[in-house]
């Protein structure tokens, strides 16, 4: 029985750190799927078509900071169509994940997430002095 136990105790062990590995990979994975939400929103209140490029961007590094999320490499990419009142304005987050970061199993490379949102800019807001 000790035997069996000792042959046994190291597979559960990986097997109960897989099961870690894929539930953090999943969470990561909803996480950049929340901060696509937050820069695209971060996004339609901008006044600008510059000041929502950058407001994307940091929302999404912020928003994937703060909920522990280490991208090796973060992108926002932000489509605009003018930026306009009832317009609508997509963002596109990429994170690249250690995937070593995300259990103990010491599991080699990197997966790419990629989460797309959209949002209507209000079409009640006022435009910035430029006007538009």
């Amino acid at each position: 029985m000790a035997t069996e136990l000792t042959l046994l105790v190291p597979v559960l062990i990986v097997l109960l750190l897989f099961v870690v590995f894929c539930g953090r990979l999943a969470d990561s994975r909803l996480r950049v799927n929340d901060a696509a939400n937050q820069a695209v929103r971060a996004a339609t209140l901008a006044r600008s078509i510059s000041q929502a490029n950058s407001a994307a961007h940091a929302t999404a590094h912020a928003a994937l900071s703060q909920s522990g999320v280490r991208c090796q490499n973060l992108g926002a990419s932000a489509w605009l169509a003018g930026l306009r009142p009832g317009s609508t304005v997509t963002v596109t987050v990429t994170c690249d994940i250690r995937l070593a970061d995300l259990a103990m199993l010491g599991v080699p490379g990197t997966t790419t997430t990629t989460s797309t949102a959209s949002s209507v800019v209000d079409q009640w807001r006022g435009t910035d002095a430029g006007g538009s």
